[in-house]
This record gives C-alpha cells, structure tokens and sequence, in this order.
C-alpha cells in the first residue's frame, strides 16, 4: 500500500537516524521525515561564506564524547565512512597573563597545575579517582530506561526494585557524593578539592556547557559530570573527538547506515500533524497534506514541537500538556564560526602550535559568574565564556591548505533573544568574544576572514533547537532522568499509544550521544514482543 510504512520517524537528526537505522535492522519499513533540506540537525557541516565555498564549518554542534561504542558498532559507522581524532590538549589563557595547557597526561597535567598551586596538583588524582567513580555509577544509568517512580504498578515496581538493585553496593559515602553531584554548584563541588580560581574556572568549562546557569548555580555539577561520560574508541573516559567531515559528517555516516538496512530518509518533508484515532498513533500529514501512515510513529523533535503544535492538544492529558508547557529549555549561547588566514599565537607561550585540544576563555569563576549574570539580567555578557576548537588542526578536509576554520561555542547572551534577538547586539557580542582572544593571541583579529554568527534566535527558527537549547531541554535535577520531558513518560512512550519519543529532550541526551534512539527502540520491540507484532 502507497504510503505505508510499519514505523515513521519525525526529524532527522542524528536520534532520529539511529532510531531508524535499528528499526530498519530489525526488519522494519520506515521512512525519516524531516522538514529541512539535509539531515543532521544540529551536527550539521556547512559552507556559510559565498566567497569561501571551499571553508566548511561545524555549524552548531562541534565535538564527539559521548556515543556508546555499542551504536558505533551495531551501526555499522566505521564501514560508512565514521572517522574521529582524539582532541589533545587545552590551551586556558589566566588572568595574569600565563597560559596553562590541561592534558591528557597525568604527569604532564601536574606540572602544569603546579606551577599554580601545588596543593591542587597533589589534589588532582583524588579528583580523578572521584570523577572516576561517579562515572562508573552514571554511565550505566544512561543507558538505563527511567522507572515510573512512584507507581503502584506491579511491572512499574519491579522496575523500581531493580533500579534500587543496581545500587546495592552504594555505601553512605557514594551515597553522599551523588547527593552532591545533583544538588551542588560546580564550583562549590571543585572547591572540595581545590583552591586556585585559575584551576577551577579552567576545570568548571563541562558544567556550563549550552547551560542556562552559571558556575555558582545548583545542578552544574552534575552537567559536568554528564560531559565527561565518554568513549572516542579508546577506552578514555570523557575523551572528546573531532569527527571527519565536521558534524554533519557525523550525520551523512549515519544516513548512510539507515538507507543501507533499508530505511527511505525524506528531507523537505515537515510534519504537520500526527495523525491519531481513539488514542492511538496512525501517521502524519506532511506539509502539503500528503498522509503516511504506521502503526508506529516516532518523534525525535523538540517535545514542545511535538506534544504542542504537531498534536491537538485534546488528545492529550492535561498534566501531561502542562509539563511540556513548562519544559525549560533557556540558553543564552551563541556558536561563532570563524575562518583565519593562520593559527593563532600566544603571547605569553609564542612557541606553542599545538591547537589539537580547546582554546578557552574562561578567566576565572568570578568572571563566568558576573557574565552569567549580565545575560540574567538582560545584557549579553561583557566578557563571553567560550570553548574554542580548531577542527582543521585534525582534519584538514575542511578547508583548503593556507585556512583554519574555528569553532566557538560562546555565552551568555539573554535567552530572551531566541524570540526576539537584537542584531545589533548579537554582533557587538561577537566582537567581543573575538577581542578576548585578541588579547591573549595578538594579530588573532587580523586573521579573522570570514565570521559566522548564529544566536538563539537563529537556532530555533532553522533547527527548531527551542530556546537555542542544543540539549532540547535545560540539564537541571528537575529535567533529568525520570522527569526528562515529563514524570510518567520517561520511558520513551507517551500518552498516545504507538507514539514514542527519542529526542535529546528524553534520558540520555545531551550532546550527540545516540542513547535516546537506542533506548527508545529497544523500548518499542519490548512493546512489539508483548503484542506479537513485528521487532
């Protein structure tokens, strides 16, 4: 039958792909709609500058940390072409004017936190074990379907008992340190180890990351864990990677992967509305009014997209309609993407030219805080936090020889701006971010031949990223695990049946992780198996 598919999936990022590469596997017909003109979402690769056609960027998201070697490998990456270089070290400029290079070496790393305290650098192994620890706790729950906490249920109580057994061997102490993890500032838990501001704004980077907080804000401890849960292939635990081809590279292995199980990907095919009957999912209507229909319908949207504009709000209840209403997703960030005739030159450290790692402004946690507060307050921060990369130190392909392209995620700016954004402003912002590293790298600004900017506005009307939140939904301890988009449906089903969710809105997203689709469909087979249906 025409237009008859045993599942749809509405978006093609890179969950949405991966949700349908594994439905395909499994033996299902499906087809991706998604309403842009390419796949990827937010791991995107673009050419921005008409005079530069050559100069490729990672548009919005720009790193790998965090996808289970299992997707890798069940997907088939590798073979379609998945290709990620280990970042090295980190370039963090100090307020005094020294420079201090964060590696991957545990030796190398100590003497450079000793040149600035040595009692932070004899500190630095517990802190490690400590991280070390925690990781091994979350890492598994990641890929852990939440339990309906709460519910009397008898399946809902073994699932509750079960998640209890996992933690059977947590001590009072453990205890206490996951206490701490979701309800701490990350600069309070760095200050249990440490004592220079220098070292704990430089350590403070992975709890602001796309995050509507500053470094004193409760929570931020946890998103700094999330971020250094990871694998690049080399058993390194919170290793981040460049990817061949930018992120959009990301996003064409994984197209690649869905079509070859046999999935049908369809770009310029928004979706306008799910098609429901008697509470239960039939399809949807494409802009246009072309109707496909499935037995399984899923959604790797924004769920405010989703539950809010694709879905009358009738059909659904009202406590749920509420929670999404409140789904928060605020950010203030702003990516800038620059092109540079040469790679930059440190003042105080000119013999430096390994850009392989990050190229941090993050002067001190004083700093972070106040340029919070500004956006807090309405004013786009005077001096931007910004977490640099150069992804043509690693992957020249890029952009011709002679050019670096250069990557920076900034805040904060009012989130505010992601429906009503001043350009003006925005791009006196950017100034400002491209002054912070003209200061610490002279004849940076000279270098600079071609500058993209893209603000929360921008992100949400052409990713459809709500706020300009890049995680689909704030990383706080009241939108995680079994609240992560609404308590009761964190399972990766909602309430309408044959209707599931996979977004990074849900468990196990933030950043490009894949673990939403993972889980969502290990879900929906689950369900299948149960009915005698097909997966």
């Amino acid at each position: 039958m025409a237009n008859s598919y045993h599942a749809i999936v509405i978006g093609g990022g890179h969950n949405g792909l991966i949700a349908a590469a594994y439905l395909a596997k499994a033996g299902a017909r499906v087809v991706v709609c998604e309403a842009r003109h390419k796949t990827g979402g937010a791991a995107d690769t673009s050419a921005p500058w008409p005079d530069l056609p050559d100069v490729r960027v990672t548009t919005l998201s720009y790193v790998m940390s965090l996808m289970p070697d299992t997707i890798l490998k069940d997907l088939e990456m590798e073979r379609h072409g998945y290709r990620v270089h280990a970042v090295g070290p980190y370039v963090v400029p100090l307020p005094d004017g020294r420079v201090m290079i964060e590696y991957d070496d545990p030796k190398q790393n100590y003497e450079e936190f000793a040149a600035i305290s040595k009692r932070d650098a004899d500190n630095l192994e517990q802190w490690e074990a400590w991280m070390g620890g925690i990781a091994d706790v979350l890492g598994p729950v990641l890929m852990t379907t939440p339990p309906h906490l709460g519910s009397r249920r008898p399946g809902d109580l073994l699932d509750q008992l079960r998640l209890v057994v996992r933690f059977r061997g947590f001590d009072e102490k453990k205890v206490g340190d996951v206490t701490r993890l979701f309800t701490m500032s990350v600069a309070d838990l760095l200050d249990r180890f440490f004592e220079s501001d220098e070292i704990k704004a430089a350590m403070s980077i992975n709890g602001l990351i796309g995050t509507w907080a500053g470094p004193r804000e409760p929570g931020t401890g946890y998103v700094m864990v999330h971020h250094s849960i990871g694998d690049v292939g080399d058993g390194t635990m919170g290793s981040w990677g460049v990817p061949e081809g930018g992120m959009g590279g990301v996003a064409e292995v994984l197209e690649r992967s869905a079509r070859s199980f046999g999935a049908e990907v369809r770009t310029n095919a928004r979706v306008e509305k799910v098609l429901i009957r008697d509470g239960v999912a039939q399809g949807v209507v494409l802009e246009g009014g072309e109707e496909l229909h499935a037995p399984i319908v899923v959604t790797a949207c924004h769920p405010q997209i989703t539950f809010l504009r694709q879905i009358d709000r009738n059909e659904l209840p009202d406590d749920f309609v509420n929670d999404i209403e409140n789904w928060s997703s605020r950010s203030g960030t702003v990516k800038v993407n620059l092109a540079l005739s040469k790679l930059p030159t440190i003042a105080e450290k000119p013999e430096w030219t390994d850009f392989t790692g990050g190229f941090e402004i993050a002067p001190s946690i004083e700093q972070l805080e106040t340029s919070f507060e500004e956006a807090r307050h309405g004013r786009a921060a005077s001096l931007p936090f910004s977490d640099g990369v150069i992804p043509t130190v690693l992957d020249p392909s890029l952009a011709p020889e002679g050019i670096h392209v250069m990557s920076l995620f900034t805040q904060w700016v009012p989130y505010t701006w992601a429906s009503e954004q001043p350009q003006d402003e925005l791009e006196a912002y950017a100034d400002r971010v491209v002054d912070a590293y003209e200061q610490v790298a002279p004849g940076f600004k000279e270098s600079v031949i071609a500058r993209q900017v893209i603000g929360p506005y921008d992100m949400e009307q052409e990713w459809g990223l709500i706020g300009g939140n890049i995680f689909l939904g704030e990383l706080s301890a009241n939108q995680l695990f079994h609240m992560r988009p609404a308590p009761g449906y964190a399972d990766y089903r909602t309430p309408i049946r044959g209707l599931y969710q996979c977004s990074s809105a849900t468990h196990g997203g933030g950043g490009v992780t894949g673990i939403p689709a993972y889980a969502c469909v290990r879900e929906i087979r689950k369900d299948r198996k149960r009915r005698g249906g097909r997966g």
